[in-house]
């Protein structure tokens, strides 16, 4: 089957974009520190009265990032229906992954593979550590997944607005400025969700770790924007400045 470039573009950008949805989930079980990880001592900040805060962040982080990113790409060349068609797409897999997965911890463990195959390993319990990992709780899930969407919703909202005041100019402000806002919404509708609805965690607790969590985004997204520039002129030179601007024409008014 022939596609031209645009087509074939979108596929590609699409294909990155929901699997670095479905790896941010999966991945984000595991929380890390960001001071340990980089040979630093641990930070105690006090925020909101909640001593003892430091850069503890899920691992989801590492690619939740690139995932506004790739939304303010797609945003660029193929407007709101395109970022809303992935966006949906991706909701859509992740649930039916989580699905998937909620069956096979159902499933009956084999007696070999739960003890005596975890034991070569330092496991007592194969089937209870595979459990553990995979089975995140029920509110971890609805939070991520509405923080996902209604950063999305701000995301592509936000940029396009931007662009109407900037043109095509300013590539930085539109996209980058998009994702620290979508990225400050979605760092505490996630925790609110999650552990103030769904854990009965104190508000102020919640908001302290958001607080946290978004410093170390805000970082990132900045850190990332040369990213954005270089992107657009891989894309442009792959599609032909004439085909790039009548994509990013028809975006506009998507």
């Amino acid at each position: 089957m022939r596609m031209d470039k645009a087509t074939r573009l979108f596929i590609i950008l699409g294909g990155f974009f929901i699997a670095n949805t479905l790896l941010a989930e999966f991945i984000g079980v595991k929380i890390f520190s960001l001071e340990a990880t980089l040979g630093f001592i641990p930070y105690d900040w006090t925020v909101f009265g909640v001593t003892g805060l430091g850069f503890n962040l899920t691992a989801g982080v590492l690619l939740w990032p690139v995932v506004f990113v790739m939304t303010d790409i797609i945003n660029e060349y193929y407007g709101k229906r395109g970022v809303k068609l992935l966006s949906g797409m991706a909701i859509g897999l992740v649930l039916y992954s989580f699905a998937m997965i909620y069956l096979s911890i159902w499933l009956e463990p084999n007696g070999w593979w739960k003890d005596v195959s975890g034991q070569v390993r330092g496991i007592d319990n194969m089937d209870l550590a595979y459990n553990s990992v995979f089975g995140q709780g029920l509110w971890i899930i609805i939070g991520s997944m509405v923080a996902f969407l209604v950063g999305q919703i701000l995301d592509v909202t936000v940029f396009h607005r931007l662009k109407r005041l900037t043109g095509e100019s300013k590539i930085w402000l539109r996209a980058t400025g998009s994702t620290l806002v979508s990225q400050f919404v979605d760092s505490f509708v996630v925790l609110i969700v999650a552990f103030y609805i769904g854990s009965d965690w104190d508000l102020w607790r919640v908001l302290a770790i958001g607080c946290v969590n978004y410093t170390y985004k805000f970082v990132v997204a900045v850190a990332l924007t040369p990213v954005l520039y270089v992107a657009h002129a891989v894309i442009d030179r792959y599609l032909g400045d004439e085909a790039a601007t009548r994509l990013k024409l028809l975006a506009g008014k998507s």
